[in-house]
């Protein structure tokens, strides 16, 4: 697949005033002005966060009313449902919250909807669950801020609702008697990214400070936060990145007894970074809603009992072992379907419907077509009882929802955000729909946005690259959006003679910058179709992030290479 390049601008003046006052390599700085790091007081807290930097929660507005009510319920002995959404930021965020009152309240309960029977969000169902057993206070988590009628019509019941929740709120509130939301236009707090449990966490921080509770009592649950952080790609600045920061020590030194098991079915011996949160534990949470019932995720996070929480984990394991089966057999099944398509180059969209096709894993089939074979818009359907219902995801830089949106005719219901959105339709649409789709984004979309783009944050040379850069580059972590992994580039390199390919599939690189520069080994994985281009014994540039690699009791430095063509120069 072709990709583009773009190397970042530089801002020269502000990285030499940055560099006189850290003195450190100025690639580095570089690469701090880039993340907005300017002063030496903002690289200290990149590099050193502390929990004594995170914002007041009373800061944010209708704190005081949420937990004015709290108090309220737990002096009139209400029941009191924790509600939240099926992923992993929404059963983080009701674990949180209920253990930490638990330890103080036991007449409360969770509650989370089940993703096909209820979908997300407050649901009337959810609702009734309430109203049928006495609930007389809602926090909900992550979801209900634009549950408008399900939190009147609760109301109605009289039902009181607290919302905890992070996406952008609409011109028109939900009637609850408080909203904890960062992105209304007139609050305060001044960071406006949390998760969902983030936003739950800064709930239980309020408790404790009112209450004089100690902090420790709400910091107990930072890994659950850490965990939601890396799983809802929020951006990993600010108080994110505090609050991931300090959740990874409490991951790999003293974790909740669910994400002990969880580490310890994934077999990881290393301390955990953000992307193995990523790739290793939200898989399994987001695999109990996907193939199940999100509430044994909840279970697991509030399991004391470390045999327990294993045997929980266990069925969380074999629930995402499912997931991988059936999105690996889906998305075979799609690029046969893509490859038998006469049309297939002259598409700008990809929308691909079959009745059979697991609802749970839709989305993941959509965005490894994206990743791995046809970048370009696209949706996957399948039956959903009497309707068809998908999932869009989109790429860089073209907004997929308001491309549904102008097929609404066609549709029962659709939301969703620029990259990802989700939507259901009558069976005899699909075509129509399938035809609108690519007539709106064929007519739309930029040829630059039909190539994957490989974003460089500098250019480096081999000899820059030393154990004390990659010390202080390693302190980057928590990697995540607007704090991604640095991407390097070399150019003008040459093969030493011994790279050479692994596995069939595989590079191993052994390349040398200019005639007689330094040497740098390499991986790069599945990219064998581009060994020709060090064969040809021509100079040739190289994409990478820089890794440690070790082998036989050794460490070094390596490349993990992105990309490779030949030199233009």
């Amino acid at each position: 697949m072709q990709k583009r390049w773009t190397v970042k601008a530089h801002q020269p003046n502000q990285e030499k005033l940055l560099q006189s006052s850290l003195r450190i390599h100025p690639l580095l700085c570089r690469l701090l002005v880039q993340r907005s790091i300017q002063t030496f007081e903002g690289a200290r807290q990149f590099f050193r966060p502390t929990l004594a930097d995170l914002h007041d929660p009373w800061l944010m507005k209708d704190m005081d009313k949420a937990i004015s009510r709290i108090e309220l319920a737990l002096f009139r002995h209400e029941k009191i449902l924790i509600y939240g959404d099926y992923d992993v930021d929404g059963t983080t965020a009701v674990a949180t919250v209920y253990a930490f009152l638990h330890n103080f309240y036991t007449n409360i309960e969770f509650y989370i909807p089940h993703r096909y029977r209820e979908g997300y969000g407050i649901s009337i169902q959810g609702i009734d669950y309430a109203r049928d057993h006495d609930f007389s206070l809602v926090i909900a988590l992550d979801c209900g801020i634009k549950s408008i009628d399900h939190i009147a019509r609760a109301k109605e019941l009289g039902i009181d609702f607290i919302i905890c929740d992070h996406h952008l709120p609409d011109a028109i509130l939900p009637p609850a008697v408080a909203i904890l939301n960062p992105k209304q236009y007139d609050c305060p707090y001044p960071y406006k990214e949390l998760s969902g449990c983030g936003i739950g966490y800064k709930l239980i921080c309020a408790f404790a400070q009112k209450r004089g509770i100690p902090a420790t009592a709400a910091n107990k649950y930072l890994d659950l936060v850490a965990t939601s952080i890396a799983a809802d790609i929020v951006p990993m600045t600010g108080e994110n990145r505090i609050l991931a920061f300090h959740g990874l020590i409490k991951v790999n030194d003293d974790p909740l007894p669910g994400i002990k098991a969880l580490i310890t079915l994934s077999a990881l011996k290393e301390r955990l970074t953000i992307a193995n949160l990523v790739f290793v534990i939200a898989p399994r949470v987001n695999a109990a809603g996907r193939m199940d019932d999100a509430r044994k995720a909840v279970n697991l996070f509030i399991e004391n009992d470390l045999e327990k929480a294993a045997a929980i984990a266990e069925v969380l394991h074999a629930d995402n072992f499912d997931r991988k089966e059936i999105d690996s057999t889906i998305t075979q099944e799609a690029i046969l379907l893509l490859q038998n398509d006469a049309a297939i180059g002259e598409k700008k969209s990809t929308v691909l419907y079959q009745a059979h096709w697991h609802k749970g894993v839709v989305g993941i089939v959509a965005s490894r077509l994206i990743d791995k074979h046809y970048y370009r818009p696209t949706i996957i359907l399948t039956q959903s009882n009497d309707k068809v219902a998908g999932s869009a995801r989109s790429v860089m830089g073209f907004n997929v929802y308001e491309a549904i949106h102008q097929c609404r005719d066609l549709l029962e219901n659709y939301g969703g955000h620029f990259y990802a959105a989700g939507m259901t339709l009558k069976t005899e649409n699909v075509k129509a729909f399938q035809e609108r789709f690519e007539e709106v984004v064929a007519n739309s979309i930029l040829p630059d946005q039909l190539i994957p783009e490989i974003v460089i944050d500098s250019e480096i040379y081999f000899s820059d690259i030393t154990p004390a850069f990659y010390n202080i580059l390693k302190q980057f972590e928590p990697l995540g959006p607007d704090n991604l992994r640095p991407v390097f580039l070399a150019r003008n390199l040459t093969d030493t003679g011994y790279s050479k390919l692994v596995k069939d599939d595989h590079i191993k690189f052994s390349v040398k910058q200019g005639r007689s520069g330094p040497t740098m080994s390499g991986i790069g994985f599945y990219m064998a179709e581009k060994f020709p281009i060090i064969a040809s014994k021509k100079p040739f540039d190289i994409v990478f992030n820089l890794d440690e690699n070790e082998w036989n009791g050794q460490t070094t430095l390596q490349m993990k290479v992105i990309d490779i063509r030949a030199n233009s120069n």
